[in-house]
């Protein structure tokens, strides 16, 4: 599988934009016109540019406003298109393309469009160029790639083609098994894009919110399956116009492409198993079966501040490390670790960011297969010297810079905290009131959610909700879920526009994104409540109007909304089930615990009672921040 991105997709100058394209493993790119004029080069300089990189230019683009024109407007449309066939001849490309005019003299028909395809063809052959011929959404006269390949079938010149896009195709909802029927040689190039489903003017919706296969909610699976089927071999490339990315990183838009094109391709190999796919072989998307441990990155003194809050929801410490000072919090099958090192991986993060959560431990079946696909979808490996006596453990690095570390059942459960941890005898006992980790909330800046959710949604056998707006006080954070099939594995992404948020202040404050809080699960919401607050536990405090509006919105019995109302619990509901929350007050620099209870058939995270719980958080930041 040759890969392709066009320059456009990806911000910086020229040189900057082909050495990530050229890190992240790309075989070519397309060059955008923009990109080339605005270089302080010539173009032989450009192309020798690309070739140093170990790329090769697949395509330049794109020549506007070419057929149906007459008279002198038709004969200044092939003087550019020799100047053009000129400068393709200096880059060192073969291919260029042609889209649909929307120019406001075109005429239409497609004898009149194809009888210019196949002068154009005959200009193109002499000099051993190609031109591909793409619908634009918003074409004047031709706008459906079917239309497109009438107009190349009846110029019926070796050197004229069709270029496919998947946005032009699914945007305007046209079935992209009518593919299936194009001969796979006369397809000259295919681009791919996908984009979040938004009711707006075509052309604006393709300048501003195309982003990567898998980041959207557009077929590009099915369009691909399509496309696969006519034995199409060329090169696939990404064709991205988006406002964050052209503000973003280089090599992490990059590194996102190449792995979406990898994702991609993959999962139509499994999906339609008859159709010849060129992607490497991969292990399948990776179920996970449950999160074994989380670990804290601390010093001595917030230990003990973290060490008090677990005590306090029911955790007890059964566990010191046999040679560092690393400490190991237990409750039913969920697993806390407090690291204090002074050097190691733990260190640097807590360095970086403080109080922090450094590294989560999932189970998986096959650890190694788990590895082996991230690898292959650009995921950097982790690896840290480890002690006489301690287990290797496969791990990746997270997108926000953490660890991941993958247990899967030969390394064994009792053996992996038996092989580190000596026991530690205490008179506490594990309640079992908490019995799972329920979710994880990483926070981020919201440019950073389309590269986490591309992250998990192509190593994991995950899927993800659709994002929701969470109101802030001072701004807005969008949210969605990652899912694994049945719970084992849920994360929540909230992204932060402005650093007022109280999300936004976390990534300031922790200098980066990293998991923000931590969602435990009980099955008795009442009693947990009322132990908790035994041990100590002081519950984020909620205003009586919160409680006057459930009474408006749902049917509770005045003895259920009493009983809320004393323990601070939040409550929502859906048409499948129920939902209760409690809140820890805020520690560190904004991370907070989560206790809830939800019917099995409840499929949200409370998203509406967002906006309340980050006001009661923000006004306890706002009075400690008081405090002489």
């Amino acid at each position: 599988m040759k890969t392709s991105i066009a320059t456009v997709s990806i911000s910086g100058e020229l040189p900057e934009k082909l050495a990530a394209i050229a890190a992240a493993g790309f075989d070519g790119i397309e060059i955008f016109e923009q990109d080339f004029i605005a270089f302080d080069g010539s173009p032989r300089d450009v192309g020798n540019m690309v070739r140093d990189h170990g790329l090769e230019i697949t395509l330049f683009q794109p020549f506007r406003d070419f057929e149906g024109l007459t008279d002198t407007e038709r004969q200044r449309a092939f003087d550019r298109a020799e100047h053009k066939f000129d400068l393709m001849q200096e880059l060192g490309t073969d291919l260029i393309l042609v889209c649909s005019s929307v120019h406001p003299q075109a005429l239409g028909g497609i004898e009149r469009m194809a009888a210019d395809f196949s002068e154009l063809g005959d200009r193109a052959a002499k000099r051993n160029l190609r031109v591909g011929y793409e619908a634009l959404a918003w074409g004047k006269f031709i706008n459906d790639h079917r239309d497109a390949w009438e107009v190349v079938r009846q110029a019926d010149h070796s050197h004229v083609g069709l270029i496919l896009d998947s946005f032009h195709t699914l945007a305007r909802k046209i079935d992209p098994n009518s593919i299936r029927s194009i001969p796979g040689d006369k397809i000259f190039f295919v681009q791919l894009a996908d984009a979040p489903l938004i009711e707006m003017d075509l052309l604006y919706w393709s300048r501003h919110f195309r982003n990567m296969p898998g980041e959207g909610d557009l077929d590009v699976i099915g369009f691909m399956k399509a496309v696969s089927a006519t034995g199409y071999s060329g090169p696939l490339s990404l064709e991205i116009f988006n406002d964050q990315f052209r503000g973003g990183s280089p090599r992490a838009i990059a590194t996102d492409g190449q792995r979406s094109l990898l994702f991609l391709m993959d999962q139509v190999k499994w999906a339609e198993p008859s159709i010849s796919v060129d992607v490497p072989d991969m292990p399948p998307r990776v179920r996970v079966e449950g999160v074994e441990y989380v670990e804290f990155a601390a010093d001595q003194k917030q230990a003990l501040t973290l060490g008090a809050l677990l005590t306090s929801i029911g955790f007890v410490e059964v566990g010191k490390h046999r040679q560092k000072p690393i400490t190991l919090w237990k409750q039913s099958d969920i697993n806390i670790i407090i690291n204090c090192e002074s050097d190691g991986f733990a260190h640097s993060s807590y360095l970086m960011h403080g109080l922090s959560v450094c590294d989560i431990g999932l189970r998986v079946e096959d650890a190694a297969a788990t590895v082996e696909r991230a690898k292959i979808l650009g995921a950097n490996l982790f690896t840290e010297p480890y002690g006489e006596g301690e287990l290797d453990i496969p791990a990746i690095r997270g997108v926000g810079g953490g660890v991941i570390h993958f247990i899967d059942p030969s390394i064994g459960l009792a053996k992996l905290w038996q092989a580190d941890f000596n026991p530690v005898v205490s008179d506490e006992t594990d309640s079992g009131t908490l019995t799972q980790v329920d979710h994880l909330a990483q926070t981020m800046n919201y440019e950073e959610m389309l590269t986490w959710t591309l992250f998990y949604t192509s190593i994991f056998d995950v899927e993800k909700t659709p994002m929701v707006d969470i109101v802030d006080p001072d701004g807005l954070v969008r949210s969605r879920a990652i899912e694994a099939p049945g719970g084992a594995l849920r994360l929540t992404l909230n992204g932060a526009d402005s650093h007022r948020t109280l999300a936004g202040r976390f990534v300031a404050d922790s200098f980066g994104s990293s998991f923000q809080h931590l969602a435990f699960r009980t099955e008795d919401i009442l009693a947990t409540a009322d132990k908790f607050v035994e041990l100590g536990f002081q519950p984020m405090e909620m205003p009586s109007n919160y409680y006057d509006d459930l009474t408006a919105r749902f049917s509770l019995s005045s003895e259920t909304l009493s009983n809320l109302k004393s323990r601070n619990i939040l409550y929502d509901e859906d048409d499948n089930g129920s939902f209760y929350q409690i809140y820890s007050r805020p520690f560190g620099d904004g991370l907070f615990c989560e206790i809830v209870q939800r019917s099995d058939g409840y499929a949200g995270y409370g998203a509406h009672n967002a906006p309340f719980r980050i006001a009661a958080q923000k006004r306890v930041i706002a009075s400690v921040q008081r405090r002489p």
